[in-house]
């Protein structure tokens, strides 16, 4: 384990392991729907013992990578490799026992008539295998697990405090308010009173006015007679 772990070999094998999966189960698909074709047959058997073999080799040398990179992850990555290291484990046992099976089939005539069943089971299984490699994408490209990027991260720690999430995503703005300058402003003009003539009071206008020379009208010149 020590003189294979400096050569990465788990992403190689998962590459042969996703392939010849894949393809075994499509082509015993195409096969049943052409039963004269016994070529197909026997390629999709060849195909799911290898791809056997290959996902065992991907769960062996996945535990060496996991070894050599757990120390270095954060435990949301570690909650996503255990995921993926139980659900490599389980589809290990279940494409071998597939495998297993399908040679039943091939071989022995009284098994033939469970090739539908395997057909749904080995349809269901690889769905599960995509799943299974989506998870160790996850684990490269968003993470960086395996990767140099992982290697110049930090490393974090148990026992440190989490740091406090920003308020905002960039810095916060400072704002300087300038000190108004006393300003002279002249007081409000007060309106002075114009001086201006009383006026008169006005007069009637059917009332004659007196004059100031006026005098009483004399008496009538005639008196009477005695």
């Amino acid at each position: 384990m020590k003189f294979l772990q400096p050569w990465q070999l788990h992403p190689v094998v998962d590459h042969f392991t996703v392939a010849l999966l894949i393809v075994a189960v499509l082509i015993d698909l195409v096969a049943s729907a052409a039963p004269t074709r016994i070529w197909l047959q026997y390629t999709a058997l060849l195909l799911i013992v290898l791809g056997a073999l290959a996902a065992g080799a991907s769960y062996f040398t996945g535990g060496m990578e996991a070894e050599r990179i757990w120390n270095a992850l954060g435990q949301p990555a570690k909650d996503i490799l255990n995921r993926h290291g139980e659900l490599g484990e389980y589809l290990a046992i279940t494409f071998g026992i597939l495998a297993l099976w399908r040679i039943l089939i091939q071989g022995f005539g009284f098994m033939a008539g469970s090739r539908a069943i395997y057909l749904i089971v080995a349809f269901v299984a690889i769905v599960v295998l995509g799943y299974q490699a989506h998870l160790g994408g996850v684990l490269v490209y968003d993470y960086g697990a395996g990767t140099a990027l992982m290697a110049a991260a930090p490393v974090p720690s148990e026992n440190a405090s989490p740091s406090p999430a920003p308020t905002s995503s960039g810095a916060i703005p400072m704002v300087s308010v300038p000190t108004p300058l006393p300003t002279s402003t002249a007081p409000p003009a007060i309106p002075t009173a114009s001086a201006s003539k009383p006026t008169e009071s006005p007069q009637p206008a059917n009332t004659p006015a007196l004059s100031p020379t006026a005098q009483p009208s004399a008496a009538p010149s005639g008196g009477v007679k005695m």
